[in-house]
């Protein structure tokens, strides 16, 4: 007979993983959820944090944090913040396709400060969506949006599928869709990057969340990310987005457009940089 909840073995896993981090962080109102990446915790930390923060941690990485009072609609990462920069590039932006919920901390960021801007954020994880509206404050969020003259709307979907069906057009396209640690394939082909370009008004923005591995010694990820932006994009940059005080990886944002893109901060590169081109699998 099939048995509701969590399998024993899954939540000896779990309760592992508790204890794991428990000796590392002090968990504050822990919360256990069986996500479609496998056990994920929401607990409260102050750890590297300048006031105490919600997090959603999956796969001993966190996934998303939101603080808890007034700063509750302001991204914790630096890697969020750095989505904003489309603003600065595109300052006429009214729809953006955010592909990657987790806690919807662009999404409440863009309620919060861009008015008559409209959201589509793709989750394909009704249980992240479901922690989101629990924990994340993202009722909050969509009430907000659409006070200020916009909207925010979640779509539960795969996003390579929600891509093939012709969306759009957006001013912006944000992908950060992760399971643990390691990205999603299947949106960072060149396939994909075709179809969000697709998906882009003349002159629109895609804009990537690139992590490194073994502590930001490895980025042959992000290597590859240029390299696959480059055939369906001609111009690419990328900008360093790292939090200096609590990210175990450095985390890049890759920006890629037909139009120019004027990042005098961009990190330079050269044809030797460039890794492998990463192709659907047949």
């Amino acid at each position: 007979m099939k048995r509701a909840g969590l399998g024993l073995g899954v939540a000896l896993g779990v309760a592992a993983a508790i204890a794991a981090t428990a000796r590392a962080v002090v968990l504050h109102e822990p919360h256990l959820l069986r996500t479609m990446s496998g056990p994920s915790l929401v607990y409260v930390t102050c750890r590297g944090l300048d006031e105490p923060a919600r997090v959603l941690r999956t796969g001993g990485v966190y996934q998303s944090a939101t603080y808890l009072g007034e700063r509750r609609m302001e991204p914790v990462f630096e890697y969020y913040r750095a989505f904003g920069r489309l603003f600065e590039l595109r300052p006429d932006t009214h729809r953006i396709l955010a592909i990657g919920g987790g806690g919807f901390a662009f999404p409440k960021l863009v309620a919060a400060r861009h008015p008559g801007v409209r959201t589509d954020v793709v989750e394909i994880d009704p249980a992240v969506i479901r922690a989101a509206h629990r924990w994340f404050f993202l009722d909050d969020a969509i009430a907000l949006a659409r006070a200020n003259g916009g909207d925010l709307r979640v779509i539960c979907d795969d996003g390579r599928s929600f891509l093939e069906g012709g969306p759009g057009p957006y001013d912006a396209v944000v992908l950060d869709a992760f399971v643990g640690e390691k990205p999603v394939r299947s949106l960072a082909t060149v396939g994909a990057l075709r179809l969000a370009r697709r998906a882009l008004t003349p002159g629109g923005l895609l804009l990537v969340n690139v992590v490194s591995r073994d502590g930001g010694a490895d980025v042959s990820f992000l290597r590859s990310m240029v390299a696959t932006a480059l055939v369906a994009f001609p111009n690419v940059r990328v900008l360093l987005a790292t939090d200096a005080t609590h990210a175990e990886e450095d985390n890049y944002l890759l920006v890629a457009s037909d139009g120019p893109l004027d990042l005098p901060d961009a990190i330079a590169y050269d044809e030797g940089f460039l890794g492998e081109v990463l192709l659907d699998e047949a």
